[in-house]
């Protein structure tokens, strides 16, 4: 089926705010991407490349850790910011971030003491901030992960290492399975391949004109098995 096959017009309730998180190597901007496409929305997006401490942090973690992690900080809370100070007529938004998450990256990284420092900070940053009308949560396993950022060949990525994915993947799923300040739908996205196979993309816009149509709650699953991709 093409996407073009879709009724967006069925979707009658659409979320104003969604977000897309998952760890590196989900599939995260290139979802965002695509439903910002469908639904006529305005995308704001992770910037990690103006990070100037990222490739130290991937070389060397506990030396350049908090340094990154307060750039991130200051940088999503701006981007988020500025939706709140726009005219409510704009266009709505997906974004391939949840600000909350922020600190599941400082608790992984961090020491004590950093997160410390870095919790007060982020209490003060995040007061009063907007919450996502939906969060897609993006789930793999750390191998495929893994197969995909060494694939896609970015050059300061090269040296993320097999563990580090493995506890950045360990701590998104603690995370998700406490959070409950949005909807989340999550998905197993080790089969599908959004940037290239429309067919994924289309199983999940009709996840998502289910879940916006017949709410099941505060959390739903999406397991596609590999007979049905």
């Amino acid at each position: 089926m093409e996407k073009d096959q879709i009724n967006i017009k069925a979707f009658e309730k659409l979320p104003k705010f969604i977000a897309v998180e998952g760890p590196i190597g989900a599939g995260k901007t290139t979802l965002s991407s695509l439903l910002a496409d469908s639904f006529g929305y305005d995308t704001f997006l992770e910037k990690p490349s103006e990070n100037p401490f990222l490739p130290d942090f991937y070389i060397n973690p506990s030396q350049a850790a908090l340094a990154t992690q307060l750039f991130f900080l200051f940088q999503r809370v701006k981007q988020i910011q500025e939706i709140k100070q726009e005219d409510i007529f704009l266009p709505n938004r997906v974004s391939d971030f949840l600000l909350d998450k922020d600190r599941l990256f400082a608790k992984a990284t961090l020491s004590a003491e950093e997160l410390k420092l870095y919790d007060q900070i982020y209490q003060y940053l995040s007061i009063d901030l907007p919450t996502p009308d939906l969060v897609i949560y993006l789930q793999a396993d750390t191998k495929t992960l893994y197969e995909r950022v060494m694939h896609r060949g970015i050059e300061m990525e090269k040296t993320i290492s097999f563990e580090y994915l493995e506890l950045l993947n360990e701590t998104y799923k603690e995370f998700f399975f406490e959070y409950e300040r949005s909807p989340v739908l999550i998905v197993n996205s080790d089969y599908l391949d959004f940037q290239t196979n429309k067919n994924d993309y289309n199983l999940l816009l009709h996840k998502l004109l289910d879940y916006f149509n017949k709410p099941e709650g505060s959390k739903m699953y999406f397991n596609p098995s590999p007979a049905l991709i």
